[in-house]
């Protein structure tokens, strides 16, 4: 029985973007046959930083620059922040099934696909940016993403609840603007390919909500409850709205979520503003 496993813990710590897509596409051929065993025979270690490229540096989210899309630095910015967001996705992809033993096989068969079709999307970036003449790592980023991967590594419930349905989500809020920006500019290659990945994203979201629920149900919890309080104690500063209710439904979403999101989204700017002002 192939050790899927250890093969997606040496896909996530690949540091080569080349090698990390090969093993991921080897990992997509064993999930395909189903000669696998699900249980695994090593210990799950914590993985401080996944692999990736020396570059692009690693900055406080404050200090990456913000350009305007009328112009192609502008543009090669956006591009190059989605860039290593996918890349990221990549990794947390394969974390997951890494990370999280005795699931149900369609689990890491999603999962693996996920893999790959993020993998895809960094491609298609890499390659825009390469025609705008620069390339992943010519421009500082941020690790917010690996950093709430090591934060929820120890729960499935609580990754799935805070990765796919909130980091990965607030995609699904903010690319359609991009994408009618970027058509003013008249960019319609990026355009195709923010579509192709706003149009992938929303089945990633709805593989996120499919997991929480299957183990909300496993374990009798209540699932906007318990997302409440993941939320308070996890991710408040992650949250954001305006949100995508159309897309976010498409995606797994209930109404009661959403209303449920809005109202903390109010409750935690509330929050906020009593902790800024003077006692």
């Amino acid at each position: 029985m192939v050790d899927i496993f250890t093969l997606a813990y040496q896909a996530m710590n690949c540091c080569s973007f080349d090698h990390k897509k090969s093993l991921i596409v080897e990992l997509k051929a064993q999930i395909g046959s189903g000669l696998y065993a699900t249980q695994g025979t090593d210990t799950v270690v914590t993985v401080p930083d996944a692999g990736r490229p020396a570059l692009p540096i690693l900055v406080h989210p404050a200090q990456v620059p913000r350009r305007r899309l009328g112009s192609v630095a502008g543009r090669v910015g956006l591009i190059h922040a989605v860039a290593h967001i996918e890349f990221n996705a990549i990794n947390l992809a394969l974390d997951a099934v890494y990370r999280f033993r005795d699931m149900p096989r369609d689990y890491y068969r999603d999962w693996v696909r996920v893999a790959y079709e993020e993998s895809i999307h960094f491609e298609l970036l890499a390659k825009r940016l390469h025609q705008l003449g620069s390339d992943y790592g010519a421009l500082p980023a941020h690790g917010g993403l690996w950093e709430m991967a090591v934060a929820t590594d120890y729960d499935v419930i609580v990754r799935m609840a805070l990765v796919p349905r909130v980091l990965e989500a607030r995609g699904l809020d903010v690319t359609p603007a991009m994408i009618d920006k970027l058509k003013v500019h008249g960019d319609h290659q990026t355009v195709e390919i923010f579509s192709q990945i706003l149009r992938e994203e929303i089945d990633h979201v709805r593989i996120g909500n499919r997991w929480y629920k299957y183990v909300c149900d496993q374990r009798d919890i209540e699932p906007i409850a318990l997302f409440s309080e993941l939320l308070r104690s996890h991710g408040r500063i992650a949250l954001r709205g305006p949100f995508n209710a159309e897309a976010r439904l498409q995606a797994g979403f209930t109404q009661a979520e959403l209303q449920e999101l809005e109202e903390l989204v109010v409750e935690f700017k509330n929050d906020f503003q009593a902790e800024q002002s003077p006692a």
